[in-house]
């Protein structure tokens, strides 16, 4: 857009010498931003689904003992934890197994 609005100050506007100074500018812009944000969508993997939740922290809303229920980012799963936790513990997840977060004492 910056490009299309140099060029047409470069011809209607401004003298021989400055719009093409600003055409150049306004390409080199065009051509950092557009780099700029190619380089920023490429910047890592999107972690998305139940993969996201490993090492997220959670809070125990029925005891593990070993099987119970967490809270994970205001969601309820149903959840293993091998040592056991009490109610209003946090523990953090270590491990998704279809829908059952395998979950450790913090």
């Amino acid at each position: 857009m910056a490009l299309l609005v140099a060029i047409l100050l470069a011809l209607l506007v401004l003298p021989s010498p400055w719009g093409w100074v600003l055409v150049g500018a306004a390409a080199a812009y065009e051509a950092v931003s557009t780099w700029l944000g190619w380089r920023w969508s490429r910047r890592g993997p999107s972690v998305v689904g139940s993969a996201a939740l490993v090492g997220s922290p959670a809070r125990v809303v029925e005891e593990c003992r070993p099987d119970g229920w967490v809270e994970v980012r205001g969601e309820r799963w149903r959840a293993r934890c091998e040592d056991g936790a009490d109610a209003g513990e946090l523990v953090c997840v270590v491990a998704v197994e279809g829908l059952t977060l395998v979950v450790e004492r913090r």
